[in-house]
């Protein structure tokens, strides 16, 4: 029996009808009908409701930020997991990540990517479009790939973009909406491309990078020439 732990954005509403069971983090409401939601002061007893239920699978998808912890909503099935949650609440997400994770398995649970749930999330390697890049989008697509070699590493985010062969924006923990927003103001003229893909050694099984209509119309809105997206290594939503 699979659940499905939905945070925002289109990936939940996409994989829901897959899962037997929906859930939702307190506070990041998800576009697809959750049938319980739960606070992060009650992960403990979350996790026994779920092994209740007959619960043997669970797959994360969708966005959350880290959300406030009560000292005083915290309940006696949770108390044993506090000192590992906060340890990690001010580390990189992949490090939280890897810690949320653990705790589902050790709980029993085998997490399941999202790609895993729905294969077709991953597209063919190759160019997805009728237009082909050129010598320069093909720098660019070089140069974003050496920067985020070296951010990922340091567990910082998952997007840039590149103009000119030069770095422009970094996603780092604001997210790629709001990285693109800020280049609406831009006059250089230059086009340039986003590019996206997963950081180095990180747990796949959740938090990959996920584009979809809204982050190509953000993109062009943005002015820019195209998407690179590293193969196999990105979710791409056709909604």
């Amino acid at each position: 029996m699979l659940a499905l732990i939905a945070g925002q954005g289109g990936l939940p509403a996409y994989l829901a009808p897959q899962a037997d069971y929906v859930a939702a983090l307190h506070g990041f409401k998800p576009a697809v009908n959750a049938d319980e939601t739960f606070r992060i002061e009650h992960l403990g007893s979350f996790l026994n409701a779920l092994k209740d239920r007959g619960v043997t699978e669970v797959c994360f998808a969708g966005a959350v930020r880290r959300p406030p912890v009560d000292p005083t909503e915290i309940d006696a099935a949770t108390a044993p997991l506090v000192e590992r949650i906060t340890a990690v609440m001010g580390a990189g997400d992949d490090t939280l990540l890897r810690t949320v994770l653990d705790i589902f398995e050790e709980a029993g649970f085998r997490v399941r990517a999202a790609h895993d749930v729905a294969p077709d999330l991953l597209p063919d390697e190759g160019v997805l479009t009728q237009e082909r890049p050129d010598a320069m989008a093909r720098a660019n697509a070089e140069r974003a790939a050496k920067v985020m070699g070296i951010i990922g590493s340091a567990d910082v985010g998952q997007a840039c973009v590149v103009s000119g062969a030069q770095v422009i924006a970094l996603e780092v923990n604001l997210g790629t909406d709001w990285m693109l927003q800020s280049l609406k103001a831009r006059t250089d003229g230059y086009g340039g491309l986003l590019y996206k893909a997963p950081k180095p050694g990180q747990d796949r099984r959740v938090d990959l990078p996920t584009i979809g209509p809204e982050t190509v119309i953000a993109a062009a809105e943005a002015n820019l020439h195209g998407i690179v997206i590293e193969a196999g290594g990105v979710m791409v939503l056709f909604l």
